[in-house]
C-alpha cells in the first residue's frame, strides 16, 4: 500500500494556462492491425516470435481505439482533460515505409484530430512512438544509414498533413527506451541485440530528433516543438567511489544521452569513456543533432539505485531492485518515488537552454480488480496525489512546468508485458471491449473539475 499524502490538493494551484492532459500510443491502442491498408509494424511481427511477450499476447486488437476512438475521446472529455497525446502509426500511412501513401490511414487521423478539435481537446501529436514499419526494419531500421532518409519523408507527410490541425509536436518517444530495448537488449522490437546495432541506432535517433524538428518548424505555422526522453534519478548504493562512478556511468546513458546532443554539447563522453566509440559521429554530426525545441517531455515513473558490478562488461553496474531494498513499489516492481520525480524534473530544468518542461507522461501499473462494476484502485489515486504535489512543489520553485500527462487513459497493450500491466484510468477487458472508470479516473474528474 502507498503512503497516504496529507493536504488537499487543488488544480487551481497550477494556475489557469496548466495544462492537464492524457497520452497513448498507436501501437498500444489502435488495434485494426491488418485492415484499412495498414502495413505491419516491428510489434506486430515481434509479437509472433516466441516467449518474447507474456502470455504470447500480441497488439492486433488491443484497445480497438482505431473503432472507438469517439467513445474514447468523450470519456477523456469526462475526466475533464484538456489535452490528448496520441501518436500516428508510421505504418498505418506508409504501409510499406516507402513513398506510397495509405489514404485511408491519413484520413481516420484527420477524422480523429478533428473529434479532438470538436470537444475542445487540444491534440498533441508523437511522430515516432517505438512503431518502425516492419518493411524498414528489413532494411536494417533504426541502425540503418538510410534511417534519416525514411524518417524525412515520414515527418514531412504528417507536417502537411496535419499541421494546419495540430499546433503540438513531440518529435520522439523516448528514444533511449526504444533503442536500448530494441536495439541492444532484444527485449523489445525489434528484438537485435548488441553494440554494433546500438550505437548507429543511437545515432540515428539523435539525427531524426533534430531534423524532425526542423522539418515540423519550417512547414508548421505557429507550432510548438517538443521531444520526450524517459529518465530516472540514478542514485548509487553506497558512498563508495566505486557506486558513485557506477551511478554516474548509468547517468549518462538514462539521461544525458540524448537530452545534451539536442541542446548541441554533443554525447556526454568524458563521463562514460565507452561513447568515445562515437567520437567519429561526434564532431562530424554535433550541430546536425542540435535543434532548438520549445518544450522538453519529461517521462518518469521511478527512480533507479545503482551498484557496482564487475561481472557486467561496458557498464559495470547493475540495479538494486525496490522489492531488495523493501520500499513502497507499483505492480511492475518500480520504486514510487515522488522526491525522484521532483528531483529529475529539477534536474533537467537545470540545462540553460530548456526552456519548459512538460510531463508527457507518468502513472503506475497495479494489480487492479473490477468488482461490482468497480475498480477501487486506492494505490493508483495515491501515487497520482504524490506525484503531483510533487510537481507543485516544482513549478512552486520557479520552474517552468506547463503541463503534464497521465499515462495513460486505459489500460493497453503494454509492450513486452502484454496485456498483463494494467496502467490505465479507465479499465478495459479485453474480451468483450467493456470500458470501466477506475476510481482513479474520477479521482482526476473530480481534482481536474475543482476549478
Amino acid at each position: 500500500m502507498v503512503k497516504k499524502a496529507s493536504h488537499h490538493l487543488k488544480v487551481t494551484d497550477f494556475g489557469n494556462d496548466f495544462l492537464w492532459g492524457v497520452a497513448i500510443a498507436a501501437a498500444q491502442n489502435e488495434g485494426a492491425h491488418d485492415s484499412y491498408g495498414k502495413g505491419p509494424s516491428i510489434w506486430d511481427t515481434f509479437s509472433k516470435r516466441n516467449g518474447r511477450i507474456k502470455s504470447s499476447h500480441n497488439p492486433y486488437i488491443a484497445c480497438d481505439f482505431y473503432h472507438r476512438y469517439k467513445d474514447d475521446l468523450l470519456l477523456v472529455k469526462a475526466l475533464g482533460f484538456k489535452a490528448f497525446r496520441f501518436s500516428i502509426s508510421w505504418p498505418r500511412i506508409l504501409p510499406e515505409g516507402g513513398s506510397k501513401l495509405n489514404k485511408e490511414g491519413v484520413a481516420f487521423y484527420h477524422r480523429m484530430i478533428d473529434e479532438c478539435l470538436k470537444l475542445d481537446l487540444v491534440p498533441f501529436l508523437t511522430l515516432y512512438h517505438w512503431d518502425m514499419p516492419a518493411a524498414l526494419e528489413k532494411e536494417g531500421g533504426w541502425a540503418s544509414h538510410l534511417l534519416l532518409k525514411w524518417f524525412t519523408r515520414f515527418a514531412t507527410l504528417c507536417a502537411e498533413e496535419f499541421g494546419d490541425k495540430v499546433k503540438n509536436w513531440i518529435i520522439l518517444n523516448e528514444p533511449f527506451g526504444f533503442t536500448s530495448l530494441g536495439y541492444m537488449l532484444g527485449k523489445h522490437a525489434p528484438g537485435k541485440r548488441g553494440m554494433q546495432n546500438f550505437l548507429p541506432a543511437i545515432l540515428n535517433a539523435s539525427l531524426a530528433q533534430a531534423s524532425g524538428g526542423q522539418i515540423v518548424r519550417s512547414i508548421v505555422s505557429k507550432s510548438r516543438i517538443g521531444t520526450t526522453f524517459s529518465c530516472s534519478e540514478v542514485i548509487p548504493h553506497t558512498h563508495k567511489e566505486r557506486d558513485i562512478a557506477a551511478a554516474r556511468r548509468v547517468d549518462v546513458l538514462l539521461n544525458r544521452l540524448f537530452i545534451e546532443p539536442a541542446l548541441g554539447q554533443g554525447y556526454p563522453r568524458e563521463d562514460f569513456k565507452f561513447l568515445d566509440k562515437l567520437e567519429l559521429y561526434t564532431w562530424k554530426y554535433t550541430k546536425r543533432m542540435h535543434f532548438d525545441f520549445d518544450f522538453i517531455g519529461v517521462q518518469n515513473y521511478f527512480p533507479v539505485v545503482v551498484r557496482y558490478s564487475p561481472l557486467i562488461p561496458v557498464l559495470q553496474a547493475m540495479q538494486v531492485k525496490a522489492v531488495r531494498r523493501k520500499v513502497p513499489k507499483t505492480a511492475m516492481g518500480w520504486e514510487i518515488s515522488p522526491d525522484g520525480f521532483y528531483n529529475i524534473i529539477k534536474r533537467f530544468w537545470s540545462y540553460e537552454k530548456v526552456k519548459e518542461i512538460i510531463v508527457t507522461e507518468n502513472g503506475a501499473a497495479f494489480k487492479d480488480k473490477l468488482m461490482n462494476g468497480v475498480v477501487d484502485d486506492v494505490d493508483r489515486i495515491e501515487y497520482f496525489h504524490q506525484h503531483i504535489r510533487a510537481l507543485l512543489k516544482a513549478k512552486q520553485e520557479g520552474i517552468n512546468v506547463t503541463g503534464y500527462f497521465a499515462w495513460t487513459l486505459m489500460d493497453n497493450f503494454e509492450w513486452s508485458e502484454g496485456y498483463h500491466a494494467r496502467f490505465g484510468l479507465v479499465h478495459v477487458d479485453f474480451r468483450t471491449q467493456l470500458r470501466t472508470i477506475k476510481n482513479s479516473g474520477y479521482w482526476f474528474r473530480d481534482f481536474l473539475n475543482s476549478r
